[in-house]
């Protein structure tokens, strides 16, 4: 085995929920996925394309019909570049993950350096790692009021020209942060001077609550690039269109790289199955009747419980602008790991410990709020409260 594969950490989000599978009344929100199920008309696509027999292997880059839906979804995010544009621009993924491993695979040798801004997935840290790259984390730091945020000067500092990928994740998980405009744009423009690979990882883009948007979408690299940039932005079906388990999501490529990355889709997984794609492309044709409520219902639970937490002695909470998760810290906890598995087993609550999405993030806890009744939320913040009050 690699040395490098051996030193890979577990998901000590597993490691916590693993305590807790088994134990009943326990409530789980440790996992970033909604609790509702996939939409009816959805699945129902899925099963007609299962029915008529469509088992067989597709095109590596994705139905064309997909294809065409996802560069009409994308032109409707970011209207300034025509429908066409896109379309030879998409490759479609065997989920997310798929999309961010088939980025680093692509673009990265042993040897390279890559920059990560943290606190984030752990996978964005651990894909380049497995490639063989030298990776250095930027960390986002903590202003008085709990929220995260960015020191541009540092970051852009960070990335010289020997820094061959800068990966970034906003909205963020876990913390909420998001990138403005500018800092976007800002951020390109030193890359284009560094020739450095920007991969954005945007699959929260739908998920922001922030009144600064005029088309329901947090602030995209794709509105301040060129189409020539060095720019890879990777989405996924899972979270805006309930689809966690549906393992879909796609790149949006420079023209120049659709055609390899084609290739290496074929050397890891061939394709994505055909009816996952038939669903995702109903998805897309009427999103309209998942993902505006979605959003609105998210923001009724971040709004249920972001007041209950922070009204809880020794809490430092911000309100997220995006994303599904409260990212919190409880004071005289710095050990979130064990205090997540405390709280699994004296509280019956499920929580993510901080510390699985970087050093910078020990001592914090995620709270998914995906949930189907915002009063699983405030059960939650009142066994947590009551944990906080008779723990020892």
């Amino acid at each position: 085995m690699r040395p490098v594969v051996e030193s890979l950490e577990e998901s000590r989000i597993r490691e916590v929920a693993n305590a807790g599978m088994g134990l009943d009344g326990v409530l789980k929100f440790w996992f970033g996925e909604s609790d509702e199920v996939t939409p009816d008309f959805i699945r129902e696509a899925a099963i007609a394309s299962l029915n008529v027999g469509e088992t067989f292997y597709a095109r590596n880059l994705g139905l064309p019909e997909l294809r065409h839906a996802i560069a009409g979804y994308t032109h409707t995010l970011h209207p300034q570049l025509a429908t066409d544009h896109w379309f030879d621009r998409i490759a479609v993924t065997s989920g997310g993950v798929n999309g961010l491993m088939l980025a680093s695979q692509a673009l990265v040798e042993a040897g390279d350096e890559v920059v990560v801004v943290t606190p984030a997935w752990p996978n964005l840290v651990a894909q380049p790692q497995i490639m063989g790259a030298r990776v250095r984390t930027v960390p986002l730091t903590v202003a008085a009021d709990g929220a995260w945020v960015m020191d541009l000067d540092a970051l852009l500092a960070s990335v010289t020209p020997a820094t061959k990928l800068l990966i970034l994740n906003a909205p963020n998980n876990p913390t909420g942060w998001t990138l403005t405009r500018d800092e976007q744009a800002a951020i390109l423009a030193h890359c284009r001077r560094t020739g450095t690979w920007v991969l954005a990882d945007e699959v929260y883009e739908r998920l922001y609550f922030a009144s600064d948007t005029a088309n329901g979408a947090a602030p995209s690299f794709l509105d301040v690039a060129e189409p020539d940039d060095r720019l890879i932005v990777a989405h996924s079906f899972s979270k805006s269109f309930l689809m966690t388990g549906w393992r879909l999501g796609w790149l949006l490529l420079p023209k120049a790289l659709t055609h390899p990355v084609g290739k290496l889709i074929e050397f890891n997984t061939s394709c994505a199955p055909v009816f996952v794609q038939r669903a995702a492309t109903v998805a897309l044709q009427r999103g309209d009747e998942v993902t505006p409520g979605l959003v609105k219902h998210l923001q009724r639970c971040r709004d249920t419980l972001v007041p209950l937490l922070r009204e809880i002695p020794g809490v430092q909470l911000a309100e997220p602008k995006g994303g599904m998760y409260a990212f919190f810290r409880l004071e005289g906890q710095d050990d979130c790991l064990a205090t997540a598995k405390r709280l699994v087993r004296e509280a019956g609550l499920g929580l993510a410990p901080g510390s699985a999405f970087g050093p910078e993030a020990a001592g914090w806890l995620r709270w998914c709020f995906a949930s189907r009744d915002p009063q699983r939320l405030a059960q939650g913040a009142e066994r947590l409260r009551h944990w906080l009050r008779t723990a020892a």
